[in-house]
């Protein structure tokens, strides 16, 4: 049965879209069937995975999966479901979650035999679609950034979660926080020292003498595979190359999480 990573955060602009893509890419080089699903209705998951032609695009949407029951979906290794403008729609009926939720769940159970990893893109506003896709989802990780107001909302995106395993899905597990769009200035290092000093226990952290604590930096070369449809390591630049090696354990230490089933804290 298909492992199912969900990501998530609160707020928009952290990047949660670019890591999403990035590491859907990681995975199906590594061999694995990949089903991505795009359920931010912005769809920018849809258009940069559409873009790369390394994923069959599925004529289901993300909202069909949660209003209907759809039973099937196509043969391919990497398979995207995308948004669509029906998907908007969706926030404004909490009197279906329990449906949507349910439709989802049955989806997945139908067709999880068929890959190794699903990936949910959620949308930045925590509605009943985010809800939906965390109460199907083994794993969960967060991006965010590290400015003041990302940091102020740490606390309401654990918060969060925490009350979908306690209510709705106890085998949730959050794999961790991963500080996205870094740069090495002042400013950020002293909120970096301030994330880690509330949070410490939920930041990844590589084994190892060193004990690096995983992070993506800003760099145009994640912007520009964004923008091709690429995976990073695809760009024919050393600062994409440069930025590959940097984040690449870190893509592997997420993915050695996930396949033995577990993470490193509570």
């Amino acid at each position: 049965m298909a492992k199912t990573l969900s990501l998530l955060n609160e707020k928009g602009g952290v990047g949660k879209t670019a890591v999403a893509c990035q590491l859907a890419y990681f995975l199906v080089a590594q061999g694995k069937r990949v089903l991505f699903i795009d359920i931010d209705h912005q769809g920018n998951s849809t258009k940069s995975i559409t873009l790369s032609k390394k994923a069959l695009v599925s004529s289901t949407t993300s909202s069909r999966l949660l209003k209907e029951k759809i039973l099937k979906i196509e043969d391919s290794p990497f398979v995207l479901v995308p948004t669509d403008e029906e998907l908007r729609k969706l926030e404004k009926q909490p009197e279906q979650h329990n449906l949507f939720a349910t439709n989802l769940n049955t989806f997945l159970r139908t067709v999880g035999k068929k890959f190794d990893y699903i990936l949910f893109d959620t949308n930045p506003n925590y509605d009943i679609r985010s809800v939906a896709a965390l109460v199907v989802s083994d794993y969960v990780l967060s991006p965010i950034q590290l400015n003041q107001e990302a940091l102020d909302g740490v606390g309401s995106l654990i918060g969060s979660i925490n009350k979908v395993r306690q209510a709705l899905n106890h085998n949730l597990q959050l794999i961790g926080i991963l500080p996205n769009l870094v740069e090495h200035t002042p400013f950020q290092k002293a909120n970096f020292v301030q994330l880690a000093e509330a949070f410490s226990p939920l930041l990844i952290v590589l084994d190892g003498e060193e004990k690096t604590v995983a992070y993506i930096p800003t760099t145009t070369a994640i912007a520009e595979a964004q923008a091709s449809g690429s995976a990073i390591w695809e760009i024919k630049k050393t600062s994409a190359k440069e930025a590959w090696r940097k984040i690449k354990p870190f893509f592997i230490e997420i993915y050695d999480r996930m396949e033995k089933g577990g993470t490193k804290h509570a």
